[in-house]
């Protein structure tokens, strides 16, 4: 009997691990101060970012650096003028090229731009705050 006794502690240390595992988990989402709250993105980057999600996804780590810049994206002079401002009069604010992500923003980022409401044309805003 005394085998029996054996393996029901070792499920319960199991289910205990699994358990710190999905909380460690939950709380490096939740705790990661350096992660960007908004970033603003164009259609080309957008796609970009799309096509490198299934990569970026695969990692480990709590915490994604996302790097764009290697993406292509137009430099037209109407475009660069035409991006998203802070107010009236306000400088155009640039397109993020490099910023980190949690899990649960790079899921939530890939979902909002596949969302066809949303308005990429020449740029916009997306807020990440939200996505945890």
């Amino acid at each position: 009997m005394r085998v029996f006794g054996h393996f029901e502690n070792l499920a319960a240390a199991g289910v205990c691990a699994f358990g710190l595992f999905l909380a460690g988990t939950a709380l490096a989402d939740e705790a990661c101060g350096t992660c960007d709250k908004e970033i603003v993105t164009t259609q080309e980057l957008a796609d970009c970012f799309l096509d490198q999600y299934d990569q970026l996804a695969q990692g480990s780590n709590a915490a994604i650096l996302i790097d764009l810049s290697a993406c292509p994206q137009s430099r037209g002079v109407v475009e660069a003028l035409a991006g998203p401002a802070a107010g009236a009069g306000e400088p155009v604010i640039e397109p993020s090229l490099r910023f980190m992500l949690s899990r649960t923003q790079l899921a939530c980022l890939k979902r909002k731009l596949e969302d066809p409401a949303v308005e990429l044309d020449p740029s916009a805003k997306i807020e990440l705050e939200s996505c945890g």
